[in-house]
């Protein structure tokens, strides 16, 4: 059964009053974190300082630094008479952001009020210097980071807080995956003006999808020849799916054993006809969230049906549409698939592929009907699966 609307602060999240484990998350200490574009290591002054310095402070510096608490600098020895404290301390803990291809600094940013008791820590101070803002490298950064927290570390939540008044910084939270909690006005006076806080976060739930889409976006097949984007992060992270009339949403862990319960029930008739365990029930759910994208139709008694999406370099694979047993008669087959081909255009793929096992004949035809043909008949050595795709117009 799904969860009351009045026990969560939103459908999917974590029910209110739900009992956690309570075994703190680890302090965050002075790692180094490798990338493809860049790595992530402990700021040093005497290291990174100097390149840092020139690269923030020239025509762009009142705009680089117009939002950050502190510089620019009149000078040097000012931005080293902060800096040299501020990586002393744990918390803010400090890193730079180190660009592969010429080993020099290109940004910092921080970890900061770490709480490991409630597993909480936010990301802040960021500086990024021209060479690395509107990059991958840039969304790499923040990628590595957030991964470190949850994947690691083990915190339950990620934030990230802005001036109310930094569009730029606003839109990248949410371009990241960070949702926005609401402002909280009048939080603090910098540089003698009053400032309202945008505040945003990511849940450890929310993570492994949030890391599929970033994931997907930095592979270097995301991008042409000149560097272009072919899809952006942010259609990569949507977390709705309209189409005809109804919308799916972007599952998260807290929906891992609903899905997996419709699954077993939609996928349970097939184990008769086919003789062996359906391909869908044989997977690890957990890694299913971590690897391909997971959206869910909800219904007024829980969830009403499952899609698993692939999207590869040419196409989308439909790895799974499941509806409910519980909800036949409600077209809720017709639209799943729908809404995988809808996924497919918006994430720019030519073609939509799935698969099934030869004895469903019925699975077969009724594909056929909506515009699949059979591409070809794979033997593996206990069963047979058809593998059929569309073009789509």
């Amino acid at each position: 059964m799904g969860v009351p609307h009045d026990q969560t602060s939103e459908r999917g999240a974590l029910p209110i009053g739900a009992p956690v484990d309570t075994v703190p998350a680890q302090r965050p200490g002075p790692i180094r974190l490798a990338g493809r574009h860049v790595d992530i290591v402990p700021f040093d002054l005497a290291t990174h300082g100097p390149a840092l310095f020139a690269a923030s402070h020239g025509p762009e510096k009142e705009a680089i630094w117009a939002y950050l608490p502190n510089g620019p600098y009149a000078d040097y020895d000012a931005f080293a008479a902060y800096y040299d404290p501020a990586s002393r301390r744990d918390d803010p803990l400090m890193f730079a952001i180190i660009d592969k291809a010429s080993g020099v600094a290109v940004g910092h940013a921080t970890y900061l009020r770490i709480d490991p008791a409630n597993r909480t820590i936010e990301v802040g101070h960021i500086l990024y210097t021209p060479a690395l803002m509107r990059t991958p490298a840039g969304t790499e950064a923040m990628y590595l980071m957030a991964g470190h927290v949850f994947q690691t570390l083990g915190y339950r939540r990620y934030e990230w807080k802005c001036n109310a008044l930094n569009a730029p910084s606003r839109r990248a939270a949410e371009r990241y995956g960070f949702r926005f909690e609401g402002l909280f006005r009048h939080h603090m006076i910098v540089k003698g003006r009053n400032r309202d806080t945008a505040w945003f976060s990511i849940l450890s739930e929310e993570w492994p999808q949030i890391a599929v889409a970033m994931e997907a976006w930095l592979a270097p097949e995301n991008f042409d020849g000149e560097g272009r984007q072919h899809v952006s992060l942010s259609v990569l992270n949507a977390r709705e799916l309209a189409v005809e009339g109804r919308t799916l949403r972007r599952a998260d862990l807290s929906d891992l054993t609903e899905v997996e319960t419709l699954q077993r029930a939609a996928y349970a008739r097939n184990r008769i006809l086919l003789g062996v365990e359906p391909v869908p029930l044989l997977w690890d759910y957990a890694q299913v969230f971590r690897e391909r994208e997971v959206w869910v139709l909800d219904g007024a008694e829980g969830l009403a049906g499952v899609a698993i999406l692939q999207p590869r370099a040419g196409d989308l694979l439909a790895d799974s549409l499941a509806a409910c047993p519980r909800a036949q008669g409600f077209g809720h087959g017709n639209l799943l698939l729908a809404a995988a081909e809808a996924r497919a255009r918006a994430l720019g793929r030519p073609a939509v592929r799935l698969y099934t096992g030869e004895p469903l004949s019925a699975n077969i035809q009724w594909y056929r009907r909506k515009g699949y043909a059979i591409e070809r008949v794979e033997q593996l050595p206990d069963r047979r699966l058809v593998h059929m795709a569309k073009v789509l117009g």
